[in-house]
């Protein structure tokens, strides 16, 4: 047990930046869980998981746009920076590639 301690990554999630990132990941891992039960909506008619899936994706993306306002004061990010972390919330793995190329060096 004491080796996974290593892999997680040193942050509190009382800082409005961390929270961000945090919120981040799990809006983007929703954005791709609600894709694939658009398939199962569409394709096999199968529209319950796209509903509980499309709520916690809606929760979650409300909470990355109000995170984000926070983390850019924060981090005091100028707006194209901040414009640029709202447009990746929209794009599918848009947040993954936030966290490796726009983030993850502040």
């Amino acid at each position: 047990m004491a080796s996974l301690k290593r892999y997680i990554p040193p942050f509190k999630i009382s800082d409005g930046f961390s929270a961000f990132r945090v919120v981040a990941f799990f809006e983007g891992s929703s954005y791709i869980l609600l894709l694939f039960t658009m398939l199962l909506k569409y394709r096999f008619n199968i529209p319950e998981p796209n509903m509980v899936v499309g709520m916690a994706h809606g929760v979650l993306f409300i909470a990355y746009v109000i995170l984000l306002l926070f983390a850019a004061r924060q981090m005091r990010w100028r707006l194209g920076k901040m414009t640029f972390s709202f447009v990746l919330s929209l794009v599918p793995f848009g947040t993954f590639y936030g966290e490796g190329h726009v983030w993850g060096d502040d």
